[in-house]
């Protein structure tokens, strides 16, 4: 059967022990699959690229891949993609979610604007790549099996995080991967909580590790102290700005801040970023069932995200005196609106920048959480002096809901990607003690090779089931007491069906190879008298043989023999179909031969002796 079971390779292109430029190539079987395929914000060279180099040679992928998977629309994990595919070229199917396809090319493009049209760079894909590479993705429903080819299929589950992100669980014969890119497992305003489908048992669960050493405090008490801050800044005469993402965050916030802005009967101004609003009205009505219960109810009267005290950014409005908040994109002030107002406001103490997300080593975001005062950026240095924030809005998995899906899943092996080596190295731990299974946590272009565990289905008649229960209705037992032996038909192996078969019929079937199953353990006495330990085990088989280096019971189903000349160690050796004799013999033994240590015990015979 060693040929059933595949051999599964996985090696991180990006994201390997790091946040950003998320790539992972996966093999399984022989059939090649690349997940995701993202930027890294903290490099403006190629180093922002996952390295194609690894794969194939550096050509071209189309006749290395199977199939390309898209998680979600951030670009740490689709930026890439019209590079890999119009670039490098790829003409094979790319997979995503309905959502992701719609958001996904208007994310890029903003971001081919920012980086061509405002910094100027010309090494970079075009618009039309963008659209080339579109072309060749094929949209997935939830729960929708898709066959790839015919052994290969893949299936998405709902993953929280934002709208259209997805789980990929890909498929081959009996053995999975499930890849989580970025999930939560708390629902939040407008999103439910990642879920996968009862059954769904991996192979391998490849999941982020961004927040692996956190366990978030109570979400309440973050809405409200995000809420206090914001108040107090704004009432002092302060400007908030809140960098996030065009949709998610932004999102989330807004109806915070819109439902607490009207309770207490505020009047400064709420902006946000130009086109933030439209696009986002228009995603979410078009992608409703998506969205969580609340949401899909509201939608019916009002439409959530049409807000009264929040509205677009006005030209010149990060100007104008007095108080204000801008939620402004993008999220990890690596360029655009947010870092442009960044600079602006940064040496007014009176101000404040809340940072509600993970930003990646390397940008503007991620040193200013850091406390540096003084950034260099775009050639000039700036003195950091407004108020400095970092609230955890993030819609990821913290360490307890990574926890919690491994313990739903119970896969085989678990590899942590999309976080950092250290806090990796804490929940690995966490999870091999807690749930006994092997964790890796490969560095980008490290391979691990994993040889799954052999899975076989056994076809057992319906009679005979029946029959062993009705022995023992008790609704508690785990298990049916029948004896059969098992058949493998190699002349049908192209079905992967074990059957059972009653031994009687086996035992005249000159077609059957029997195969005996031996266990043994060695048992240390004081010392072996045969002949002594002969006499006291006939009670249970009268028809034993003593022989020079032991004895034999049952026909030699159970042996005792010698294993050292001092006599003070014997190996007790039992077939399996005599397993229910083995606690006895063994007891039987220690007995005899080491009286001291064993309470007096009465001769036991199995019931179905």
């Amino acid at each position: 059967m060693a040929d059933k079971v595949p051999t599964i390779k996985i090696v991180p292109l990006g994201a390997g022990q790091d946040v950003g430029r998320s790539c992972i190539l996966i093999t399984i079987g022989g059939k090649n699959i690349m997940v995701d395929c993202g930027m890294h914000m903290g490099y403006q060279d190629d180093r922002r690229f996952p390295d194609f180099s690894y794969i194939g040679g550096g050509g071209r992928l189309t006749d290395y891949l199977d199939c390309v998977i898209i998680s979600h629309f951030h670009l740490d994990h689709c930026g890439s993609l019209p590079h890999m595919s119009e670039i490098v070229g790829y003409d094979g199917p790319i997979y995503m979610t309905y959502p992701t396809k719609a958001i996904c090319p208007v994310l890029l493009e903003d971001y081919r604007k920012v980086q061509c049209d405002i910094k100027g760079e010309s090494n970079f894909f075009t618009s039309d790549d963008i659209k080339n590479c579109m072309k060749k993705v094929i949209g997935c429903a939830l729960h929708e099996i898709i066959q790839v080819d015919d052994q290969l299929s893949i299936r998405a589950f709902y993953a929280g995080h934002v709208l259209g992100a997805a789980m990929f669980e890909i498929r081959l014969g009996d053995h999975s991967v499930l890849y989580t890119g970025d999930y939560n497992m708390t629902p939040d305003r407008h999103l439910g909580a990642a879920r996968v489908l009862p059954g769904v048992r991996p192979t391998v669960l490849i999941s982020e590790s961004t927040y692996a050493t956190t366990i978030r405090d109570s979400k309440r008490a973050r809405e409200r102290d995000f809420l206090r801050k914001v108040h107090e800044t704004v009432m002092k005469g302060g400007k908030v700005i809140i960098p996030v993402f065009a949709l998610g965050r932004a999102q989330e916030l807004c109806i915070l801040l819109e439902s607490y802005w009207e309770r207490m009967a505020l009047s400064v101004p709420i902006y946000f970023s130009q086109g933030l609003a439209e696009r986002a009205n228009q995603y979410y009505r078009l992608f409703i069932s998506w969205t969580n219960e609340n949401i899909k109810k509201t939608f019916v009267e009002r439409n959530m995200f049409e807000f009264k005290h929040i509205r677009p950014m006005e030209k010149g409005c990060e100007d104008q005196p007095g108080p204000q908040v801008l939620f402004s994109t993008p999220g990890m002030l690596h360029g655009g609106q947010s870092l442009k107002v960044f600079k602006k406001w940064c040496g007014d103490p009176l101000n404040m920048i809340i940072m509600p997300g993970y930003c990646v080593a390397g940008t503007v975001g991620a040193r200013v959480i850091n406390g540096e005062k003084k950034i260099e950026i775009d050639g000039k240095m700036h003195d950091i002096k407004l108020g400095v924030e970092y609230m955890s809005f993030s819609a990821h998995a913290d360490a307890k809901g990574i926890m919690q899906l491994i313990r739903q899943c119970e896969p085989q092996h678990v590899m942590f990607v999309h976080g950092e080596a250290e806090k990796m190295e804490f929940l690995k731990g966490k999870v091999e003690k807690e749930y006994k299974v092997p964790v890796h946590m490969p560095a980008n272009g490290e391979t691990v090779v994993i040889t799954a565990q052999p899975k076989l289905d056994i076809k057992v008649p319906l009679e005979k089931i029946d029959r062993s229960l009705s022995l023992d209705p008790n609704p508690s037992k785990l298990e049916c007491p029948f004896v059969a032996e098992i058949v493998y038909d190699q002349a049908n192996d192209n079905l992967h069906i074990l059957s059972t078969a009653e031994s009687e019929d086996l035992a005249e079937d000159a077609d059957c190879v029997p195969i005996t199953l031996s266990l043994s353990e060695i048992i240390k006495v004081n010392r072996i008298d045969w002949n002594v330990l002969a006499k006291e085990l006939l009670i249970y088989d009268p028809h034993l043989q003593q022989k020079d280096d032991g004895i034999e019971m049952f026909h030699g189903e159970i042996t005792l023999v010698a294993t050292d000349s001092e006599d003070v160690e014997l190996e007790l050796i039992w077939d399996e179909c005599r397993e229910h004799w083995f606690k006895i013999i063994h007891q039987a033994i220690l007995t005899i031969m080491t009286p001291e240590n064993s309470p007096p015990s009465t001769p036991v015979i199995p019931v179905n002796a």
